[in-house]
């Protein structure tokens, strides 16, 4: 699955990878490789990149909107910063 996270100001990451953790409004999320069409908002935590099985890399967000369509995830955050 190929994941980008952006904010106003830049890309902050592009790449493949296993999958990602978000905090959804109401609870986290976990999007997975081929995970269903989707469209969310987001609320303030702790968003998790699955590099692969055993590798991760972490940032706390702000807030914003996630996009999952044809194996792809768009995060679009207010604000993010690596962990």
């Amino acid at each position: 699955m190929t994941l980008e996270i952006l904010t106003p100001e830049k890309k902050i990451y592009s790449g493949d990878v296993y999958g990602v953790q978000l905090p959804g409004i109401d609870g986290l999320l976990e999007v997975l490789d081929k995970h269903a069409p989707l469209v969310s908002a987001l609320g303030k935590g702790k968003l998790k990149i699955l590099k692969d099985k055993s590798s991760t890399e972490s940032f706390q967000i702000q807030g914003g909107f996630v996009e999952v369509l044809n194996n792809k995830a768009t995060v679009l955050v207010e604000g993010a910063q690596e962990m």
